[in-house]
Formats: C-alpha cells, sequence, structure tokens
C-alpha cells in the first residue's frame, strides 16, 4: 500500500493553500488562520474550554509524526517513537504533514499574546504522543504489522485515546485487529477514519470491531460527498475545508475524514478528562447519545449509513446529564480472541463466557476421560493376550498408566 493510496482513502488533507508563518502580520493576519477554523464555531469551543480543555489525557496520533516545534503545538507534544525505523523520537517531523495537522486539530493551543494566533485544537490541553508508522512504499502486510506495534506500544505508554487517520478497504490484518482488541481491554478508545473513496466500502482500521469509525460533514452539517458509508459508521464531524498546521511551520486547508476523525479524538479527550472513572465506552456512549443528525434526516433509523448517530456535539457530551450505562456502552465487548487477553488480569470478566467455556471444559474431558478409558482397556486386554507366552518379550513402556493428556 503506498502513501498516496493511503493519503487519498484515509482522509489526508488535500493541499489547497499553504501560507507562510513568516509572512504572517500578527496580529490581525494571525487572528484570520484562528478565523477560518469554522469547527471552533460550531463546537462553540469557547464553551467547551470553560468545562474541560482536555487536562491529564494523552491522545496517540498512529500517523506521519508531527512537528512539536511547531509554534502552536509546543509542549504539548511528547517524544514518542519511530516505527518506521524501530526506534528514535517522532516529534521532530520535517517530511510529511498529515502527522502535524492531525495532532493540531486535538491539541493545538495556538501562539502568540493570549494564544490568539494560529491553530486552535478543541482539547488544547490534552497531550500528543506522536507514533511514526511505515505506510509509504512498503507492502501491506509490513505496514500493518507497525501499525499493530504502534497501537500496542500506545496503550502501554499511557494513552487512552488513540487516533488512526488512516486505512484502506483493503487493509484487513489480523495483527492490527487483535492490537485494536488489546487496546480495547486496557479501556482505550480506538478512533479511525471511514475513508475517502465516497463508498460503500468498509475501511480498515476503522471497520474492526470496537473501532470509532468516523465520517466527514462540511460546515452546513451534510455529508461530505467522498467520505465512505456503511453498516459501521458511528459518527461524524467536520472534514471539509478545515486549516490545519503543517511543516516549517505552516499552514494549509483540506478536506478529509482524517480531520474528523481527529475532532473525534479530541472530544472523547475532553471527556475523559472530565469524567475521568467513565469507560471507554461510557465516553462514547456520551457522544452517540449527544450526536445530532440534520433536520432534513429527522426520523431516521439509527445508525444511519452516512452519520452514524449523528455529527458530535461535545459541549453537549460534556455538560447533558446521562446515565453512564453498560461499560461497553454502543461498542461490542472486546474480544478474547487476542493472545494477550488470557494473561490480561484487568480484563473484563463476562460471566455467560465463562460458564460456556467451563461447559466446554467439562465436555472436553469428559471426551478424553472416555478415550483414556478405551486406551486402558485396549492395553489391558493385549497386556493379558502378551502374558499367555512362557517367556513374554520385554515392554518399552513397563507397566506404567499413560499419563494425563498434554495441555496446550
Amino acid at each position: 500500500m503506498t502513501l498516496k493510496r493511503w493519503m487519498r482513502s484515509a482522509g489526508g488533507a488535500a493541499l489547497l493553500c499553504v501560507v507562510s508563518l513568516a509572512q504572517l502580520a500578527p496580529p490581525a493576519a494571525a487572528d484570520s488562520i484562528r478565523d477560518h477554523q469554522w469547527a471552533l464555531s460550531a463546537f462553540d469551543a469557547n464553551s467547551v474550554e470553560k468545562v474541560s480543555k482536555g487536562q491529564g489525557v494523552t491522545v496517540a496520533v498512529i500517523d506521519t509524526g508531527v512537528d512539536g516545534t511547531h509554534p502552536d503545538l509546543v509542549g504539548n507534544v511528547l517524544p514518542g517513537k519511530d516505527f518506521l525505523w524501530g526506534s528514535g523520537r517522532a516529534d521532530r517531523e520535517t517530511d510529511n504533514f498529515h502527522g502535524t495537522a492531525m495532532a493540531s486539530l486535538i491539541a493545538g493551543h495556538g501562539h502568540g499574546p493570549g494564544n490568539v494566533a494560529g491553530i486552535k485544537g478543541l482539547a488544547p490541553a490534552a497531550k500528543i504522543l506522536p507514533l511514526r508508522v511505515n505506510v509509504d512504499g512498503e507492502l501491506q502486510f509490513r505496514s500493518a504489522k507497525k501499525i499493530a506495534q504502534a497501537i500496542r506500544y500506545a496503550v502501554d505508554h499511557g494513552a487512552s485515546v488513540i487516533n488512526l487517520s488512516l486505512g484502506d478497504t483493503s487493509f484487513k490484518d489480523p495483527d492490527t485487529e487483535d492490537a485494536v482488541q488489546y487496546a480495547r481491554q486496557k479501556d482505550a478508545i480506538v478512533v479511525a477514519a471511514a475513508g475517502n473513496d465516497g463508498v460503500d466500502e468498509p475501511n480498515y482500521p476503522a471497520s474492526y470491531p470496537g473501532v470509532v469509525s468516523v465520517g466527514a460533514v462540511d460546515v452546513s452539517g451534510r455529508i461530505w460527498e467522498k467520505s465512505n458509508y456503511g453498516s459501521n459508521n458511528l459518527l461524524a464531524a467536520p472534514g471539509v475545508d478545515n486549516y490545519t498546521a503543517g511543516l516549517n511551520h505552516q499552514y494549509q486547508t483540506g478536506s478529509g475524514t482524517s480531520d474528523s476523525t481527529a475532532f473525534v479524538s479530541a472530544a472523547a479527550a475532553l471527556l475523559r478528562s472530565k469524567f475521568p472513572d467513565l469507560t471507554a465506552g461510557q465516553i462514547v456512549n456520551r457522544l452517540v447519545k449527544t450526536a445530532k443528525l440534520p433536520k432534513s434526516l429527522k426520523g431516521t433509523k439509527l445508525p444511519d449509513k452516512h452519520y452514524g448517530y449523528g455529527f458530535i456535539r461535545p459541549y453537549s457530551a460534556l455538560t447533558e446529564d446521562i446515565p453512564a450505562g453498560s461499560k461497553n456502552g454502543p461498542l461490542p465487548a472486546p474480544s478474547s480472541s487476542s493472545p494477550d487477553a488470557a494473561a490480561d488480569p484487568s480484563s473484563p470478566a463476562d460471566p455467560g463466557a465463562s460458564s460456556s467455556k467451563d461447559l466446554l471444559s467439562y465436555v472436553i474431558w469428559g471426551v478424553v476421560g472416555v478415550v483414556v478409558l478405551g486406551f486402558l482397556a485396549v492395553v489391558a486386554v493385549v497386556v493379558v493376550r502378551r502374558r499367555r507366552p512362557v517367556v513374554p518379550p520385554p515392554s518399552p513402556f513397563g507397566e506404567q498408566q499413560p499419563g494425563p493428556p498434554f495441555r496446550q
């Protein structure tokens, strides 16, 4: 899978305009960047900030790496790890803007007096854990391995929200799916892009069970024409004509489900900060319960294949009185198929699954018992028959009873 394919289907921001920070005359010209962030107005970000800024929450951005020296991100980006080369940090990216753009939508804090200039993210106090994965020119199998490794690393290094503004319709891989389930078992929220092909076709990793798949809407709340759709879509968020931070301390505008994914990850960070005792599923439940559809779709059966449960409303999710509900919320229970599930003592217990496993265990051991008894009977017959000769040949097994069956 090449980078070109990844950027197209995962929602890489289509570069429409690049503005050099050095060429802006503060404060008026710099303010124009903030003025063009229509999503902040749509979210009423000023009111949101009074409730939560995402303090104490780490969001992993599994992407191309992040430029942590950008004025709008300084202090909010952790060193991370470069999975492209297998080691080194990922917070000094100078070759690709995509990860920096996503980080700015999540945790950008602006710059200048009062931080009124530059890009403001929806969760400006959250920390970004940049994890650089190799998706440029490599085989899909190897790319998936790195993404799977990055997901596990993110969870093991304190990330409670994982942003995957990447994917492909042919990206399905068992290792990545297992890594997603590992994240779910560790109570992390995994958010991924629905894709930018405008087709009813599953995009991965967005379509793995337990992942929050995100579509893109424009300023009017209508679904973007290139946003992928299907039964797996859960939420939608602004994904059209967004200003973001870029390389060399610049800015660009673009469209894609990558952007909408970043906004949902930021909203999840706001909620995790405000409600630290809620599970990942209960956080997603607040986003789902407060999501909204355009008035023209009133009465539509949910989830809608384009919007899911609707576009997010972070302020409502933070302030409305919503029962916590079940620990998994609208998400399926974490799968126990991951190799880590059995060894993880913190994995939530499922009484029904436990009973089924016990019953299956009894049946298996019952069958084994019957086989063993049958084997013993055959051995007894053979031994009796072999005792009839005057001088029986020595047995290589002596007279030991067969041991218990091997346990794998």
